[in-house]
């Protein structure tokens, strides 16, 4: 039977709009550190937000309750459990449902984000996980596709001796594959420390996840909805069979391991090129050597498109990688990665549609059946959208 904790009153420093409806940055700090050193990152952090930090809640009889005595990373499970409902109720006053929050943690505090996002991930625009683990051994779900539609940003360092490695190693893995969140990371070379560009690059990605999410309507985070494919044989997507291939975590995202066959690529691109309305040009927003599809016709909703003033709606990579990026439904973008057949865009739900997803290349004629159907429904996504909101180009001049 667990015992519950007793905490003290909660301790908050504030900083920036005090608006009740701004959107709200959460930041929780790690041992030995207080509310005040973290709430000083907040100036260097976007304007027109929200900032609260909380600090950390002491048990009855004077310990942390972010972690537990095993040491940093390996939380007691009833310990973790209470200072998640703890810190919950005082959310639910700070930010009733409709508020958009993203809950950033550094180190002991990252543990404590990590367990509230994987708790409950639709209750969150948005994570920071930062020089620190998530709480594996803490009763918290990890199931694949735990993490889906929640944008993730995730920064180590390679010299971090804080925090256990493989700890690191698999935090960095599972938030990469299993989770199926959309994750931005960054490593920095130094070791347990935010370095000044891993903050700039934080707060670049707060301010486009709200932006994205203020502008668009964005999938609820976690929610694998069950889906009807109609361009597949029995309307399902089978599972991909095998472990997945290597995927580069850096933008521009490639695919590195199980390439598909040059002639097979050929063959998917004669197909996708017949399908009604589709042209074929250098992509507009992927390396140099992709080709994209484009609709010849059509405004569509900006959302069912890579690239909407392009009407690009799919492009694959040169002959070294094989592999697609396409823009689905969210629903069965989720699905795709659920499945085994691809992975989420680092910039999904931020810059770019949630339904932007990499399509992994096909092995055989089997997979490029199955591969060719997946695309057939993007085209049908792209050539079914109409919207009066006007097309734009895609944000910045990054390879994707």
């Amino acid at each position: 039977m667990n015992k519950t904790i007793a905490f003290g009153t909660r301790i908050v420093a504030r900083y920036g709009e005090t608006a009740p409806n701004a959107p709200l940055v959460v930041l929780l700090h790690g041992r030995g550190s207080n509310e005040q050193d973290i709430i000083s990152l907040a100036p260097h952090l976007p304007t027109g937000v929200a900032y609260a930090a909380v600090r950390a809640p002491i048990a009855e009889g004077g310990g942390f309750a972010w972690f537990a005595n095993r040491g940093i990373g390996r939380p007691v499970a009833e310990s973790l459990a209470d200072t998640m409902a703890w810190f919950r109720t005082w959310l639910d006053d700070a930010a009733p449902p409709g508020r958009p929050v993203i809950v950033i943690g550094f180190s002991g505090g990252g543990a404590l984000a990590g367990g509230l996002m994987l708790s409950d991930p639709a209750r969150f625009s948005g994570a920071g996980i930062l020089f620190a683990t998530l709480p594996f051994d803490a009763g918290v779900p990890v199931e694949p596709n735990q993490l889906a539609h929640l944008p993730v940003f995730v920064a180590q360092g390679d010299q971090d001796h804080v925090i256990p490695a493989d700890l690191l190693s698999r935090t960095w893995e599972y938030l990469h594959s299993d989770s199926g969140a959309p994750v931005v990371a960054r490593r920095s070379p130094g070791g347990h420390g935010i370095t000044t560009p891993i903050l700039a690059d934080l707060g670049s990605w707060i301010h486009e996840r709200f932006t994205y999410a203020a502008r668009h309507v964005v999938p609820r985070a976690g929610e694998l909805a069950k889906v009807v494919w109609p361009t597949m044989p029995g309307g399902c997507l089978p599972r991909r069979v095998g472990p997945a291939p290597d995927v580069t975590w850096e933008i521009p995202q490639q695919q590195t391991s199980q390439n598909s066959p040059a002639e097979l690529q050929e063959q998917l691109l004669r197909l996708v090129r017949e399908l009604p309305g589709v042209t074929v040009s250098p992509s507009r927003i992927s390396v140099p050597g992709a080709r994209a599809f484009n609709l010849e016709a059509g405004t569509g909703n900006v959302q069912n498109f890579l690239v909407p003033s392009a009407k690009e709606f799919a492009h694959l990579h040169p002959v070294e990688d094989g592999s697609m990026h396409i823009a689905l439904p969210a629903a069965h973008a989720a699905d795709l990665v659920a499945k085994g057949w691809g992975r989420a865009h680092p910039l999904a739900g931020t810059r770019l549609t949630p339904g932007f997803v990499m399509l992994f290349g096909p092995r055989d004629d089997e997979e490029l059946a199955i591969v060719a159907s997946i695309v057939e429904l993007s085209h049908v996504h792209a050539s079914a959208a109409r919207s009066s909101q006007p097309p734009s180009d895609h944000p910045t001049g990054r390879r994707q």
